[in-house]
C-alpha cells in the first residue's frame, strides 16, 4: 500500500492506528478528523479508500488518472481539490510541476500526490506542534496543503526572475541565442501562470464558505467555518494574488523583450541594407568613371588604330599636316568626351 503516513486526530491530538481498516474504526470509536497521505497509489489502492469514504467516482476517476487542471469541486459534503506545486530548476530553466489532489470531507482530508513536491510532511509536523489548528477541522488541513504550495512558488519566482533580468541584459548584447531563450522561457511562465492563477478563486470559494466546520470540526452545510480560519485562508489569498501579479508581470516583461529584440533585429538589418546600399553606390560611381574614361580613350585609340596602319591609299597621310591633323582628331575627340562626362558628373 503506498500509504506515507495516516493518523486520526481527536481533539487536535494525533493517534496513529497501524492499518486502514484501524484508521476507519478508530474514527467511527472516537470521532475527530482522519488523514490519509497516499503517494502515487494504484487505481486499486485508491478505490478502496474511495469506497470507504464514499468518494464520488468522478472525482476518484481524476485522482486515478492525473493531469488534471487546478480546480476546486463540490460533491455534496465533500470538496475535490487539485492544485499543482513547482520547484525550479535553474541550470535547466525549466518549471518542475508535480500534482497534488485532496479530498476534503466531514471528518477527514485523503491526499493523493504524483510528486514529492509539497512537503506534506513539513505541513503534518507544523499542524501537529499546534493542535489548536487540528481542532479546527479538515479545511485547516486543506489551507495548510495550499499554503505550502503558495510558499513554493516563491523559489519558483525567483529562479524566473533572475533569468528575465538575464535575457534582458543578453538583449543589449546582441547575444544570438537570446530569441530560443525568450521562447523557452515564455513558456515556461505560461505553464506556471495556468497552474497559479485558479488557486484565487479557489480561496476565495473556500473563505466565502464552500465548505464549512461546524462547532466540533466537523465539516458540512450547516456548519460555520472559524474565524481565524476565514482569516488565514485570506493571508494564503493575498499571497496567491501577489504570485499572480508576479507571474503576469514576468509574462509581460518577457512579451516587451521579444519586441525590443525584433526591434534590435530590424535595427541591425536596416544598418546592413543601408551599408550594402552605400557600397552599391559607390561601385556604381567607380563603374560610371572607369566607363567614361573608357569611352574618352576610345575614341583616339579608334583614330590611332585607323591612321597607325600600313595603307597606302591614305591621301591625307602623305599632306605636310596629315598625322598632325590625325593627332590633332584624337585629341579633340578627347577634350570633347572629357567634357560630357565631366558635366555629366561622371568623373
Amino acid at each position: 500500500m503506498s500509504i506515507v503516513d495516516n493518523a486520526v486526530y481527536v481533539d487536535g491530538r494525533r493517534t496513529a492506528p497501524p492499518s486502514l481498516e484501524d484508521t476507519f474504526e478508530t474514527l467511527r470509536e472516537h470521532g475527530g478528523v482522519a488523514w490519509i497521505d497516499l503517494y502515487r497509489p494504484s487505481e486499486a489502492e485508491l478505490r478502496a479508500v474511495a469506497e470507504e469514504f464514499g468518494l464520488h467516482p468522478l472525482a476518484v476517476e481524476d485522482a486515478v488518472h492525473a493531469h488534471q487542471r487546478s480546480k476546486l469541486d463540490r460533491y455534496d459534503d465533500v470538496v475535490f481539490v487539485v492544485v499543482h506545486p513547482a520547484r525550479y530548476l535553474d541550470e535547466a530553466e525549466e518549471v518542475e510541476f508535480g500534482e497534488l489532489h485532496a479530498f476534503v470531507g466531514p471528518d477527514f482530508v485523503v491526499t493523493v500526490r504524483q510528486a514529492e513536491s509539497p512537503d506534506v510532511g513539513a505541513v503534518r509536523a507544523r499542524l501537529e506542534a499546534d493542535p489548536r489548528l487540528l481542532r479546527r477541522g479538515p479545511v485547516s488541513i486543506l489551507h495548510a496543503l495550499l499554503d505550502q504550495v503558495v510558499d513554493e512558488y516563491a523559489p519558483v519566482l525567483a529562479g524566473l526572475r533572475h533569468d528575465v533580468d538575464e535575457i534582458e541584459d543578453q538583449l543589449f548584447d546582441r547575444d544570438p541565442d537570446v530569441s530560443r531563450r525568450i521562447y523557452e522561457l515564455s513558456r515556461e511562465v505560461i505553464a506556471f501562470q495556468r497552474a497559479v492563477h485558479p488557486l484565487a478563486g479557489m480561496l476565495r470559494a473556500l473563505e466565502s464558505g464552500a465548505v464549512r466546520t461546524g462547532p466540533a470540526g466537523a465539516a458540512g452545510p450547516g456548519g460555520t467555518l472559524d474565524v481565524e480560519l476565514q482569516r488565514s485562508l485570506r493571508d494564503v489569498l493575498d499571497h496567491t494574488i501577489r504570485c499572480a501579479e508576479q507571474v503576469d508581470e514576468l509574462r509581460t516583461l518577457l512579451g516587451n523583450a521579444l519586441t525590443v529584440h525584433s526591434t534590435l533585429v530590424g535595427q541591425e538589418q536596416n544598418e546592413e541594407m543601408r551599408r550594402l546600399s552605400e557600397v552599391s553606390v559607390r561601385q556604381a560611381e567607380q563603374a560610371k568613371k572607369i566607363s567614361s574614361w573608357a569611352a574618352i580613350l576610345f575614341a583616339p585609340t579608334l583614330v590611332a588604330s585607323v591612321y597607325g596602319m600600313n595603307f597606302d591609299h591614305m591621301p591625307e597621310l602623305h599632306w605636310v599636316l596629315g598625322y598632325p591633323m590625325a593627332v590633332g582628331l584624337m585629341l579633340a575627340l578627347a577634350v570633347v568626351l572629357y567634357r560630357v562626362f565631366k558635366r555629366a558628373d561622371w568623373l
